[in-house]
């Protein structure tokens, strides 16, 4: 397994920068490579990606998630291999830092050299760079939320 960690500071109070973050049917408007993500129950989520001409599908089950602090996930099934947390930090009334720490499972020599030359350390990066832009041209106002515990 390899391990990326990687974080963005934006310009939103904590609430909204989670309640953002649950809404998974928008992270193709900021994950680069995620072409559709299908939300089946409050924890169950079906991802269709296609990175690096690889086209993959698999589920994601939420395992933990606390509202403005955390959510947790771990694939199910499918062809990827992969768990994670993403917690929230108020930093102060406007700002939030926002943390993903990812365990991934590359498979094959490509993406095995990919991981070795950081390849996804950086998608992670320019995917959080990303969500802030996003987040913060909508100066904060989410496009739903979701506040259950799991």
């Amino acid at each position: 397994m390899s391990k990326v960690e990687e974080s963005v500071e934006v310009e939103v109070p904590v609430r909204a920068a989670y309640d953002q973050w649950t809404q998974f049917e928008t992270f193709p408007r900021f994950m680069e490579g995620v072409e559709r993500i299908e939300q089946r129950t409050d924890t169950l989520t079906h991802w269709v990606t296609e990175i690096g001409g690889v086209h993959r599908e698999f589920d994601a089950v939420v395992t933990e998630q606390i509202p403005d602090e955390r959510v947790a996930w771990t694939t199910v099934e499918g062809e990827a291999r992969q768990a994670g947390v993403v917690t929230f930090h108020r930093l102060d009334e406007t700002r939030t830092k926002v943390m993903l720490q990812m365990d991934f499972a590359p498979e094959g020599l490509t993406e095995q050299i990919g991981d070795k030359l950081g390849f996804v350390k950086r998608k992670v990066s320019g995917d959080l760079k990303r969500f802030k832009e996003f987040i913060e041209e909508r100066d904060g106002r989410e496009t739903g939320a979701w506040r259950g515990t799991v």
